[in-house]
């Protein structure tokens, strides 16, 4: 004969969750703008560079621009 047994009841705990609050978004959202600033300002910097650096060695090399070029006299 088999003996009836009471069912094991387990009950699972969810960890507690960190809630997250308005104060959380909005240095959420001013780090990524800052960020995403920065990132526009270096690489403004880079191609304004690059465009310097271009014109500085076509002075150089005494190549003219081609004649439908606007030229603006930065260097």
């Amino acid at each position: 004969m088999m003996i009836q047994q009471q069912p094991i009841i387990v009950h699972v705990v969810q960890p507690a969750t960190e809630s997250t609050t308005v104060s959380d978004v909005l240095i959420g959202a001013f780090g990524l703008t800052g960020l995403l600033v920065l990132l526009a300002i270096l690489l403004g910097l880079v191609l304004g560079g690059i465009l310097i650096g271009i014109k500085v060695v076509r002075r150089r090399m005494n190549i003219e621009p081609p004649p439908d070029a606007g030229i603006i006299h930065i260097f």
